[in-house]
């Protein structure tokens, strides 16, 4: 099809969440709360992994950078939704939309590749610890952290390119509160199996290795920690791992229904409450899960607070 039928959409019409006026204005106020407490949430992380000396150590300095990626996270779908809310048109350009699609996967794989890496350290700290000092010191974290963001944004604007350049010829509506691979798709004038497959192999790829990662990584830390005799060493690990298992079952969960499981059996409404989930609600939830398991983080939080008033103050 020539160039000119590709681009007979200009724009994408998102629907978003069905609703009288109303119920539209609770919406924007109960996402607009959500968006700014996940701001403020992964930002007072980041802030104490920074001011705090005692958390300069490989594992804050991997928790401070996931609150960062956070940050971006819920930034490439709810500013948008909120302003999607607000709109009477509720339409997105054909270039804005396919960023949304590829930032929005591209922080995701990211997301996915940090939460291994994260496993990667617990492993090391319980299951060798005197080894850990030597093993996952400043350097080799800086690249774990840096392979986390090469990997995630170099691996889809290849696929996301050739899925922009199908041809689009209406209708130009999308049921959803942000531009995903399914609905984009089922606006296609023309089947793309190939490049569809590619797409999805590639997800999946990185799903599942990262997901096995985490679950031998967690079976092999958790033999260790049941042979700690002291309870509370025991204690001690389960608290630390326990808040990262919280995060990865609810993260891993609720992809894995949308983006490995068939979705036909779905309703439009659940599945958009389900991305809901993991799209806005997980970065939210990851500084409450960190901060309230974890004594140090507890402790670094505080000071930072309450240097903060004491600065205001004076």
């Amino acid at each position: 099809m020539n160039r000119s039928a590709r681009h007979t959409i200009t724009e994408f019409v998102l629907l978003g969440f069905p609703g009288c006026w109303k119920i539209q204005i609770f919406l924007f106020s109960l996402f607009l709360v959500v968006y700014v407490l996940t701001l403020l949430g992964n930002g007072a992380i980041i802030c104490a992994v920074r001011c705090d000396p005692q958390l300069h150590t490989p594992m804050y300095f991997l928790l401070g950078n996931f609150a960062f990626l956070e940050i971006w996270y819920v930034s490439s779908t709810v500013p948008n939704m909120l302003a999607n809310i607000l709109s009477k048109t509720k339409t997105i350009s054909f270039s804005g939309c396919f960023l949304q699609f590829y930032f929005f996967f591209s922080l995701g794989t990211t997301e996915c590749l940090f939460l291994a890496v994260m496993a990667y350290d617990r492993y090391l700290a319980i299951c060798r610890p005197l080894h850990y000092p030597t093993i996952m010191n400043g350097r080799l974290s800086g690249m774990l952290v840096s392979f986390c963001w090469l990997i995630g944004f170099l691996g889809y604007p290849i696929p996301i390119f050739f899925i922009s350049q199908l041809p689009f010829c209406g209708p130009n509506i999308i049921d959803h509160f942000l531009c995903d691979m399914d609905p984009l798709m089922a606006l296609s004038c023309a089947p793309a199996p190939i490049t569809e497959f590619i797409f999805y192999a590639q997800s999946s790829v990185v799903l599942f290795f990262t997901i096995l990662y985490i679950l031998r990584s967690y079976t092999l830390l958790l033999r260790v920690v049941f042979q700690v005799p002291s309870a509370v060493g025991r204690r001690k690990a389960f608290s630390t791992c326990g808040s990262h298992l919280v995060v990865v079952s609810l993260f891993y969960g609720t992809v894995m229904v949308m983006y490995v499981s068939p979705t036909y059996g779905i309703s439009t409404l659940m599945q958009k409450i389900i991305t809901l989930v993991y799209a806005v609600m997980t970065p939210l939830f990851n500084p409450l899960i960190y901060s309230l398991r974890n004594k140090d983080m507890k402790l670094a939080l505080g000071n930072v607070l309450f240097g903060m008033r004491i600065s205001e103050n004076t």
